[in-house]
């Protein structure tokens, strides 16, 4: 599976620390803002053009505290973005809402926890069925 990946200039490092554990766990990672300096705006962008042009199949966008970068992607049609800072959070999104980007702050979430979270999301499933009809308001807002 292809992840694409995104940071502002200030979570860079925690950018990398998730990148580094998604390549060892076997996830081909897509940085799209490797070598680059940043701001939220134009990482969340980044991601978010990637997704919807199929480049990736989950995306993960970090700034310093995540709401930007989950406001950014958020406007975006097509694109079901969470702001998560837990595990389960990460799966439930993608269980339940078909959750394609997810939001992290690295002033936040630790490093550790923030590498759980995005392997949770990128190897969990969508359920579909009953939560079809919430995913397709969610498509018509943007």
């Amino acid at each position: 599976m292809k992840v694409i990946i995104a940071s502002d200039s200030k979570s860079v490092e925690f950018k990398n620390g998730i990148k580094e554990d998604l390549i060892k766990k076997g996830y081909e990672v897509i940085d799209k803002t490797e070598g680059k300096d940043v701001d939220f705006y134009d990482a969340s962008n980044l991601v978010c053009h990637s997704i919807l042009n199929n480049e990736g199949a989950r995306g993960i966008v970090i700034d310093e505290y995540g709401t930007g970068s989950f406001n950014i992607c958020a406007k975006h049609k097509y694109i079901v973005c969470a702001q998560v800072a837990d595990e389960h959070s990460a799966k439930m999104t993608r269980d339940h809402n078909n959750t394609s980007i997810i939001a992290m702050g690295s002033k936040v979430t630790s490093l550790e926890i923030g590498k759980r979270i995005a392997e949770k999301f990128v190897s969990s499933e969508y359920s579909g069925g009953r939560h079809q009809i919430r995913v397709d308001m969610l498509n018509k807002m943007a």
